[in-house]
């Protein structure tokens, strides 16, 4: 066995002792709502929280500077829900705020315009109780609803793979969204915070970081309601692009995944490339996306498991492919 591999054993049979010593029969949850200028879909984020099965809890919402009615929002709740403003520093500085400031021994994190199902935290934290102390991480399912909160229709080529998530996983594609995720605590101490100097993709670098110390878990409930409309950070293709090259190029120099794995580096960087292809397919940004498309396939071109994407077709970026120069 390598050194390296030696030490990074060591330190999670350490973090692994620790984490039982603190979160062992302790139980709560800090719900984290980093708020900037969504004050019209921030009242159902924090009822949907409220109105959780699972107690106790407290709900923190980290105003980021916001410019719209969001104070006077969180003000109707009174003393149900903590209110911090800071000057406008981004949803990484943000969430870390939010941290900073729990006093639970787990944290949940709830974007603004994102909505709970009721049984959400109680569903995760029952899973951390049937757990191993290794896992830090359990996260669930998201379905999609519109910016009038309707449900939209799934993707009939998503494929479910719930169960163990590696970094090698989250390094490929992003398995879940922020608002999906029950963290212990304690783990930011290990990791580190969020990265405040990415502007998108700041979520997949910080389960990346905890992926290599610790266990993160996937459920396959559906739990959670994430809503797209146009100010979503994913659908500026150009912002997508530079932040998740950032985090390829971070989790290279970090050796996430040795270097001398050539062909899964490859296989990375395509994806990235296809994941920007498909921002631009659905911004109506053809030319884009069969730029992005074609270096994708130069890239790697083979086809990908369907764990590799999340999805069954095997052939799904040729389909893309098709689909940008046709439509």
């Amino acid at each position: 066995m390598s050194l390296e591999r030696q030490s990074n054993t060591e330190d999670k049979q350490v973090f692994s002792k620790e984490l039982n010593s603190r979160s062992k029969s302790l139980s709560g949850v800090s719900v984290i709502i980093p708020a900037y200028n969504y004050s019209q879909y921030l009242p159902f984020a924090i009822e949907s929280a409220i109105n959780q099965t699972y107690s106790p809890i407290e709900i923190i919402v980290v105003d980021d500077g916001s410019t719209d009615d969001t104070k006077k929002v969180v003000a109707q709740y009174g003393e149900k829900v903590r209110y911090i403003y800071q000057k406008n520093s981004g949803l990484s500085a943000a969430r870390n705020t939010g941290i900073q400031a729990a006093s639970m021994p787990f944290v949940a994190f709830l974007d603004a315009d994102d909505v709970w199902e009721p049984e959400f935290l109680k569903s995760g934290m029952n899973k951390f109780s049937v757990l191993s102390d290794e896992y830090a991480i359990v996260a669930c399912y998201p379905k999609r609803i519109d910016r009038d909160g309707r449900l939209l229709p799934s993707n009939p080529s998503i494929k479910s793979c719930p169960g163990d998530i590696r970094a090698e996983d989250i390094l490929l594609m992003t398995r879940f969204p922020p608002s999906s995720v029950i963290a212990k605590k304690f783990v930011f101490d290990h990791c580190g915070f969020f990265d405040t100097t990415l502007r998108s993709s700041e979520d997949r670098d910080m389960w990346l970081r905890i992926a290599t110390k610790f266990k993160i878990y996937l459920n396959p409930e559906t739990l959670v309601m994430i809503r797209k409309h146009s100010s979503n950070m994913s659908s500026n293709p150009k912002r997508m692009k530079v932040n998740m090259a950032k985090v390829i190029k971070k989790s290279w120099e970090n050796h996430v995944i040795p270097h001398c794995r050539f062909w899964f580096w490859l296989k990375a960087l395509s994806i990235h490339r296809y994941q920007v292809a498909i921002i631009y397919i659905g911004i109506n940004k053809r030319l884009n996306a069969i730029i992005e498309l074609i270096i994708s396939l130069l890239l790697y071109p083979f086809p990908f498991k369907s764990k590799n994407i999340n999805s069954s077709v095997s052939l799904i970026r040729l389909r893309a492919l098709a689909r940008a120069i046709l439509k």
